[in-house]
C-alpha cells in the first residue's frame, strides 16, 4: 500500500488521491467494455465527474442514489460523489421497483445516477427521483472542466486541492455511504457506513491478506453489495492494487475471460457464484487467481475440493455483515502470506481482524460465554456502522455499548477461530430446545454428497433449504424444501439418525417437499423470508 498520515488514512477519498497519484502512469482499473484507465486518468476523470455532478445536484442534496453496474463508470460515479463530499446510496436493482422506490424515499434521495446500460436492461424503470445519466452528462464537459481537472490530477499538490474541495473538513465519523441490507428477513434497512468504517475495513483486509502492488482484484459483485463495495471498489481505489470489473456475476464465461486477460490474483465472491465459474470456465481462466475469498454464505467443503481439483488453489471462507462494513474475519489461503498456517482453518470463518473485538454471549441474557460453547456473536470496533438511517429503534436493538449483535450463533476455539453454527432467525424452538437450520442443511448435504460418485458441477443452484412452520404440539415443525434428491427422504432421515444427529433435529420424511427452485436474493444468498413463505405454502397445500 503506502503510508498516508493518520487522518488521511481514515478518509477513503483522500487515500484514493494519493494512490492514484502514485500510480498515475500505470493501469489502475479496467472493465469488460474495454475501458482501461491509469491512476492519473482515474483521478482526472473522477475530478471531471465531480464538477459535473456538483452542477447537477442541489447545494444541500446530501444523499444521492446510484444504479450503476460494476464497471469503470460505476467506480467513477462513486468517486465523483465522494470528491463532492456527498453520501452515496448504491441501490439494489434486484429488489424490484417498489422496494427500490421505498429506499429512495426513505433515504431522501432526489437524484439517481445511472447509465445507458442500466436503462436498456430495465426499460420500464420508473423511479421516485430524477435521473442523471452518466453518458449524457458526460457530453456537457467544458474545456475549463478538462483543464482544471488535468492540472489538479497531475500538477497541483494534493494537500492544496483537498482544501479547495473541502476534503480536509471530512471527519472520519461522517457518513460515506448508506447500504441497504438484503431484506432477506424483512424490509431493507439503511446501514450508515462512515469514512472510518470503510478505511479501517479496507486497510485491515489489505494487511490480513498481505496484498501487494502486483495484485489485481477481480470484481463482479454488485456495488450495492457491501462486500463488493468495500473489497472490489474501495480496496483498489485506496491502494496500489488494480481493479478489473464485469457487471454481471452470472455471466460466468465473461468473468473468467477477464480474470485470464488481466492475470487477476484475488477474487472476492460468494459460493453460489463460485459454482458457476467452476462449471463454465476452463482451468486457464483462473490459473493466476490464487486468492479466492468467499463470503455471504457457507463455503461447502466439496466446492473447495472441486475448485482445487480444477484450478489448483483452495478457496477460503470469510465472514461479514453489511452493518460491519462488512468484513469481520477471513481465512488466509495457503501461501498468501508467510504465516498463513496461523490464519487458516477450513470449516471456520477464520480469525477476526486485529482491530476488532469479538465475544460470544448467551442469546437471552447477554452474559458472555468463554468456554467455547456456541452463543450469539457480537462485534465491537471501528468498522461497526453508525446505525440504521432514521430507525433508532432497530439501531438500539442491535447496537449496545458499541457491541453489534450479528444475529449469528457461533463459537470461538482456543486459537481464536470462529465457527458459525446457526443464525437466530434460522433457529427453531422445538420441544424447548434450540434447533439450528444451517447445521441440518449441512448434515443433509453431506449425505447427498456421499451418495454421488461423480459430483455434478453442472448446477449452480442451491439444492435445499431448511425452514419451519408452526406446530401446536412442539412449537415448530422442520420443513425441507429441495430440488431433485439422489437419496430418498426416508434414507436421509435414517442416515441423519445413524450419524448421531439429535432426534429433535431430524425432520420427518413427510416434511420433505420438492420445489422448482430455492428462493435466492440477487447476491446468491437464501431469501429467508421467501423460503419461510414457501414452506408455509407447501404445507398448507398438503393439509388442504
Amino acid at each position: 500500500m503506502f503510508s498516508p498520515s493518520f487522518t488521511e488514512s481514515l478518509i477513503p477519498i483522500r487515500q484514493m488521491l494519493r494512490a492514484c497519484r502514485t500510480e498515475k502512469n500505470t493501469l489502475k482499473i479496467a472493465d469488460s467494455t474495454g475501458m482501461e484507465m491509469t491512476g492519473g486518468q482515474v483521478l482526472l476523470t473522477a475530478l471531471v465527474f465531480r464538477r459535473l455532478l456538483h452542477r447537477n445536484l442541489g447545494v444541500n442534496e446530501q444523499h444521492v442514489g446510484l444504479l450503476m453496474p460494476t464497471s469503470v463508470y460505476g467506480v467513477l460515479a462513486n468517486l465523483g460523489l465522494a470528491l463532492d463530499r456527498r453520501t452515496s446510496v448504491n441501490l439494489n436493482y434486484t429488489f424490484g421497483l417498489d422496494t427500490i422506490n421505498h429506499c429512495i424515499r426513505h433515504a431522501d434521495i432526489k437524484h439517481v445516477i445511472t447509465s445507458r446500460r442500466v436503462l436498456d436492461r430495465f426499460p420500464n424503470l420508473k423511479l421516485d427521483a430524477d435521473l442523471i445519466v452518466m453518458e449524457d452528462v458526460g457530453k456537457t464537459v467544458t474545456l475549463l472542466d478538462k483543464i482544471t481537472s488535468f492540472i489538479d490530477a497531475y500538477v497541483t499538490p494534493i494537500s492544496l486541492f483537498e482544501r479547495v474541495l473541502g476534503l480536509h473538513r471530512i471527519a472520519p465519523d461522517d457518513v460515506l455511504t448508506i447500504i441497504y441490507t438484503s431484506g432477506s428477513t424483512g424490509t431493507p434497512k439503511g446501514a450508515m457506513i462512515t469514512h472510518r468504517c470503510i478505511a479501517e475495513n479496507v486497510n485491515t483486509f489489505f494487511l490480513q491478506l498481505d496484498l501487494k502492488s502486483t495484485d489485481t482484484v477481480l470484481g463482479s459483485l454488485p456495488l450495492f453489495h457491501a462486500y463488493g463495495y468495500t473489497t472490489t471498489f474501495w480496496l483498489p481505489a485506496m491502494s496500489t492494487v488494480k481493479g478489473v470489473y464485469h457487471f454481471n456475476p452470472l455471466e460466468y464465461k465473461k468473468v473468467g475471460e477477464m480474470a485470464r486477460k488481466y492475470h487477476c490474483t484475488a477474487f472476492p465472491t460468494t459460493p453460489t457464484f463460485l459454482r458457476g465459474y467452476l462449471r463454465r470456465c476452463p482451468p486457464e481462466d483462473f490459473e493466476t487467481v490464487h486468492t479466492v475469498i468467499c463470503g455471504a454464505e457457507k463455503l461447502p467443503s466439496d466446492l473447495i475440493d472441486a475448485w482445487e481439483a480444477k484450478f489448483g488453489y483452495r478457496p477460503a471462507e470469510g465472514y461479514g455483515t453489511t452493518e460491519l462494513s462488512p468484513v469481520v474475519s477471513t481465512n488466509v489461503p495457503k501461501g498468501r502470506r508467510p504465516d498463513y498456517q496461523d490464519w487458516l482453518r477450513e470449516g471456520t470463518i477464520g480469525r477476526p481482524f486485529v482491530n476488532l473485538q469479538v465475544q460470544i454471549v448467551e442469546p437471552e441474557t447477554g452474559k458472555p460465554i468463554t468456554n467455547g460453547t456456541p452463543g450469539m456473536l457480537q462485534i465491537k470496533g471501528p468498522s461497526v456502522m453508525a446505525g440504521y438511517y432514521k430507525d433508532k429503534e432497530k439501531t438500539d436493538s442491535v447496537l449496545k455499548n458499541g457491541w453489534y449483535t450479528t444475529g449469528d450463533i457461533a463459537s470461538i476455539d482456543t486459537d481464536g477461530f470462529i465457527r458459525i453454527t446457526g443464525r437466530l432467525s434460522r433457529i427453531s424452538k422445538i420441544g424447548g430446545e434450540m434447533v439450528p437450520h444451517i447445521l441440518i442443511e449441512e448434515a443433509i448435504e453431506k449425505i447427498i454428497s456421499a451418495s454421488i460418485t461423480e459430483p455434478d458441477t453442472d448446477t449452480t443452484e442451491i439444492s435445499l433449504a431448511v425452514s419451519a412452520v408452526p406446530e401446536e404440539r412442539k412449537g415448530e415443525r422442520l420443513i425441507v424444501l429441495h430440488r431433485n434428491l439422489p437419496v430418498t427422504p426416508e434414507d436421509i432421515c435414517k442416515m441423519l439418525q445413524k450419524n448421531g444427529l439429535p432426534n429433535l433435529w431430524i425432520p420427518s420424511p413427510n416434511d420433505f417437499f420438492y420445489v422448482d427452485s430455492i428462493p435466492l436474493l440477487g447476491t446468491g444468498k437464501l431469501d429467508l423470508r421467501a423460503v419461510k413463505e414457501l414452506a408455509q405454502i407447501v404445507t398448507k397445500k398438503i393439509r388442504e
